[in-house]
């Protein structure tokens, strides 16, 4: 956090208690100076230079051209059709399975799948999956700790062991949505020293305790970096080289598959129906994301929507303050059963996480010292 006082982007919606994110004078974050830089780009070269890559990297010894990690989501599955129905390759798409996975997700997956496509998901042992998500839920207020690392290596390790040097991610979180941006070369080409430090936080061997041992973190570790370089792998995001917009991403996936949304006409805590629906812990992940930093799920997708000028600031603001403190009720005794909590446990879990920096205590319910404006 950068002071005492929240403050809120000028531009987009999103407040300073965002890790990482950096603003400027004015107010503004670089999320929105990334996104106000791309009017610039010359995208016919950076689609000459995405060419150039798979040229350089394209296995000669393989059915597949390269691999993409894949949830099945829009923008994952968006990423996988342009590479094979407008570039000619032929992607592996890999899966780390989510915590809790749900019809939707299972639905749209095979629904691309049934287009054409090879894949592979990764199931983890799931007592040890489910044991570390309860772990991390208690030690950091994040049940997906795990998931997160294990999302991010096992693409690598299939890259490593299948010898496809060419990965494919989507977008590069930290210049995308407000981040620490390590160097311009890591917008493009994807930094194993900047995922481990801010998406997973740790060496996954670091979690052996009196349930887990090394052996069973498998899934979570890193490839050995000689390895990767024997193999010569080059990961990149597929954002840098072409717009990039989760509104457009949508549009574009729904008219090439029966892509099935929310059930209920919107998830939990935003106004979106389309974004992150392939585990049924998502929507309590948010909540969390609230609790400790004062910003819920609507300010994340309205202030992607800002960014890509699908929605104005005013409009985000107006969404923010209907469902931006809105209580995960889908799926919530699925959560809590998978995470061994009690109802009253969770909420007084919940409280010990509230920074009071952010949240003050007033009326008889907690409040933001500073609500978005």
């Amino acid at each position: 956090m950068k002071s005492p006082e929240i403050l809120y982007c000028k531009t987009c919606l999103m407040p300073n208690s965002r890790p990482r994110i950096v603003f400027d004078e004015n107010g503004v974050c670089n999320a929105c100076h990334n996104a106000a830089g791309k009017k610039s780009i010359d995208w016919e070269a950076r689609k000459r230079e995405f060419q150039e890559y798979v040229a350089r990297y394209r296995p000669k010894n393989s059915p597949y051209d390269c691999i993409v990690p894949w949830s099945g989501g829009k923008d994952s599955s968006y990423v996988a059709w342009k590479l094979k129905f407008e570039f000619g390759l032929n992607p592996l798409l890999v899966t780390f399975s989510p915590l809790l996975p749900n019809d939707v997700a299972v639905h749209n997956r095979e629904e691309m799948l049934k287009a054409g496509f090879d894949h592979l998901m990764i199931r983890p042992n799931q007592k040890i999956a489910r044991h570390l998500s309860r772990r991390f839920m208690l030690e950091r207020g994040n049940p997906k700790v795990a998931w997160d690392a294990g999302v991010n290596t096992v693409p690598l390790q299939v890259a490593v062991n299948y010898n496809i040097p060419l990965v494919f991610y989507a977008e590069h979180g930290e210049s995308e949505y407000g981040g620490r941006v390590l160097s311009e070369e890591s917008k493009k080409v994807r930094d194993i020293a900047e995922v481990l430090e801010h998406q997973i936080g740790d060496d996954p061997r670091n979690w052996v305790d009196d349930v887990v041992q090394e052996r069973d973190l498998a899934p979570y570790i890193y490839p050995d970096v000689a390895d990767v370089e024997r193999v010569g792998v080059k990961a990149l995001y597929f954002a840098y080289f072409f717009k990039w917009s989760i509104r457009e991403n949508y549009d574009y996936v729904q008219d090439k598959v029966d892509f099935r949304l929310d059930p209920k006409g919107r998830s939990d805590g935003t106004f979106t129906n389309f974004d992150s629906l392939d585990d049924k812990i998502d929507n309590l992940y948010y909540y969390l994301q609230f609790i400790k930093f004062g910003f819920g799920r609507t300010i994340r997708d309205a202030s992607r929507h800002i960014y890509s000028g699908h929605m104005t600031r005013e409009q985000g603001l107006e969404e923010v303050r209907k469902y931006d403190d809105e209580f995960p009720k889908s799926y919530f005794q699925e959560n809590l059963d998978y995470l061994g909590l009690t109802e009253s446990e969770f909420t007084e879990f919940v409280d010990r996480h509230r920074n009071p920096e952010i949240w003050k205590f007033e009326g008889n319910q907690w409040k933001l010292r500073y609500p978005p404006c």
